[in-house]
C-alpha cells in the first residue's frame, strides 16, 4: 500500500472524508492544511450545500467545450465572444489559455476577437506544434481575411518561442503580425497583470 493510500485510509474521519481531502489536494494552490479545511467545511454544511458545489462541478464537466472558433471555453458552440456582432473578427489576439482571455477582457481595452492556444511550444515537456491550435488559427486567419495578429503569449522563453513559429509560419501572407508592449515585465504571465498594465499593453502593442 502506498504512502498517499495510507493516507486516506488512515484519516481519523474516515477513508471517504481522507479521500475528499486528497482530491482537494490535488487543486493548484491547495495544500494539505486548506484541503482539510475545505473538507471539514463540507462535512459541516448543510446537504444542500454540498450537493448543489457536487451538481454544479458536474455540470461544468459536462456542458464546457472548446468555441469552434476560438477554442475558449464555453457552453455553447459559439463563446460570446465570437458570437458578439461587434467584436472586430479581423483583429485576432493570440493568447496560451482561456483565463488569458479573461484577464484582458477585463482590461475592457479590446474589441477585437482571440484565439486561444490551448498552451505553448515546449519540447522539453513534450508539448510541439501539432498539441496547439495553431493549425486551425491559420485556417482561421485565411477564412475570415484577418488583418491583424496579436502575440499575447506570455513573455516567458517558451512563450517569445511559440510567438516567432507562429510569426514565421505566417510569413509571405498579407497580415499584420504585432506584440503587446513590453510594459508587462519578461518572465511574468498575463494572469498576474493588472488591468492598466494590459489596457496600456495592447494599446501600445508593437509590430512583431
Amino acid at each position: 500500500m502506498s504512502a498517499k493510500n495510507f493516507d486516506i485510509e488512515q484519516h481519523p474521519f474516515g477513508p471517504a472524508v481522507g479521500r475528499l481531502v486528497h482530491q482537494f489536494s490535488l487543486l493548484p494552490g491547495i495544500g494539505r492544511k486548506t484541503a482539510e479545511r475545505l473538507a471539514n467545511h463540507i462535512i459541516s454544511c448543510s446537504k444542500g450545500e454540498a450537493l448543489a458545489l457536487a451538481e454544479a462541478i458536474h455540470e461544468v464537466r459536462n456542458t464546457i467545450r472548446r468555441c469552434k472558433n476560438c477554442f475558449n471555453l464555453t457552453d455553447r458552440e459559439l463563446c460570446s465572444i465570437c458570437s458578439d456582432p461587434r467584436r472586430d473578427r479581423t483583429v485576432v489576439c493570440v493568447v496560451e489559455q482561456p483565463k488569458d482571455v479573461n484577464s484582458l477582457e477585463a482590461a475592457s481595452s479590446f474589441d477585437g476577437t482571440y484565439h486561444v492556444l490551448g498552451g505553448r511550444i515546449a519540447p522539453l515537456e513534450g508539448i510541439n506544434p501539432d498539441d496547439l491550435s495553431i493549425n486551425p488559427l491559420v485556417q482561421r486567419i485565411r477564412r475570415d481575411g484577418v488583418k491583424e495578429l496579436i502575440m499575447a503569449t506570455n513573455p516567458t522563453l517558451e512563450g517569445d518561442g511559440t510567438a516567432l513559429y507562429i510569426s514565421n509560419l505566417l510569413d509571405g501572407m498579407d497580415v499584420r503580425i504585432t506584440r503587446l508592449a513590453r510594459g508587462i515585465a519578461t518572465g511574468s504571465v498575463l494572469e498576474f497583470a493588472n488591468k492598466e498594465m494590459l489596457s496600456d499593453a495592447l494599446r501600445g502593442r508593437q509590430s512583431f
